[in-house]
């Protein structure tokens, strides 16, 4: 599975997804503090699911679409 980590989720969980063959992109080792809608882009074009703890995405992906 392809998956884009936001830099609210713990190192040890991104490390343990890629241990268990997942193609784990961290926000925090190339992006740390960007805001929620490149992020969002990024995880639509390069076709990952976004994993993250950060409420803000309901309101972006729900009622801005």
């Amino acid at each position: 599975m392809r998956i884009l980590a936001d830099e609210n989720i713990d190192a040890l969980i991104v490390a343990w997804l890629r241990q268990a063959g997942h193609d784990v992109k961290g926000v925090t080792e190339f992006a740390p503090g960007r805001d929620d809608e490149p992020l969002a882009e990024l995880a639509c074009a390069e076709a990952r699911l976004l994993l993250t703890r950060d409420r803000d995405f309901g309101e972006l992906v729900y009622r801005q679409r």
